[in-house]
């Protein structure tokens, strides 16, 4: 595949971020016309996908630096090349770092928490979709070795790829970034079909939780594990811990959610927010 999407001189521009960064703006346009969907502030929207994907790049780039301190004091231009290094403990805490900062974020200016993370499930599963086209012409993430009876097996041969990636090359193998960029796709359309549809404000979320956890969990059965940590004499690797937590989220939101419709939501954290008006209104 090509890990360099192009050359401005002698400044490469890599794929992954590229095409990953057309989804994140892919992502921004859904989630515009999601928030008028679901009846909530487009711009606040907004702003809160800003600050969350500066919070999550935070995060991951801090972590980064951190990790490797000793070598980056002695040799600083390494720095430029942190952008190159994706991990799945990376993606982690830069996942938790960006809904830590929208779950701020909507409580600071009064954003309806469960319409608003309905407004951003179908996007984020369309960027996750493009991350995994990234992914997959960079070579991050790769899948395990396929073998000669795999017709649609993929074959890296750019040094790049191994040197940024570690992806084996010359080796035929499973392009697992294609199937979870396949799954997260059809996650995506799955939700922005139901979005208008939806009976409680919240289910849209709740999907995307047990979606997401089972379209991680499967296609990590392709992924090389190498990297990726595993439990129990590697039965089970970290992301598919996190899959089995997002799938016992987003089932607990769906329960949670079956007495609070999507009409009502507003009125009931208005009414828990300014108690004192509505007792006041109540006496008038």
């Amino acid at each position: 595949m090509h890990p360099v999407l192009f050359h401005i001189g002698s400044i490469l521009i890599p794929s992954y971020g590229a095409i990953t960064a057309f989804g994140v703006l892919v992502a921004l346009i859904l989630a515009q016309r999601a928030a008028r969907v679901v009846g909530v502030d487009a711009s606040k929207i907004w702003n809160l996908c800003i600050l969350s994907l500066f919070a999550a790049l935070a995060a991951a780039r801090l972590l980064l630096v951190a990790a490797n301190w000793s070598a980056l004091r002695n040799h600083p231009a390494w720095l430029l090349g942190l952008a190159m290094v994706h991990h799945p403990l990376l993606a982690g805490v830069g996942a938790m770092a960006g809904t830590g900062c929208a779950a701020w974020y909507a409580r600071h200016n009064k954003l309806p928490f469960r319409a608003a993370a309905d407004a951003l499930a179908p996007p984020i599963a369309a960027a996750l979709a493009f991350e995994q086209l990234g992914a997959l012409a960079a070579g991050s993430g790769y899948g395990t070795d396929a073998g000669p009876k795999v017709g649609w097996a993929i074959i890296y041969t750019n040094p790049l790829a191994f040197i940024w990636s570690g992806t084996p090359l010359g080796v035929p193998l499973h392009p697992v970034q294609a199937y979870a960029a396949m799954a997260f796709l059809a996650l995506a359309v799955l939700l922005w079909v139901w979005l208008p549809f939806e009976r409680h404000s919240g289910d849209v979320a709740g999907l995307w939780l047990m979606g997401a956890g089972v379209a991680i969990y499967f296609t990590e059965l392709w992924r090389d594990w190498v990297g990726r940590g595993s439990l129990f004499d590697g039965a089970i690797n970290g992301p598919q811990i996190a899959a089995v937590f997002l799938v016992l989220a987003g089932a607990l939101t769906l329960r949670e959610n079956k007495n609070v419709p999507r009409e009502h939501e507003g009125a009931q954290e208005s009414e828990s927010q300014y108690p004192k008006a509505t007792e006041n209104r109540g006496a008038a």
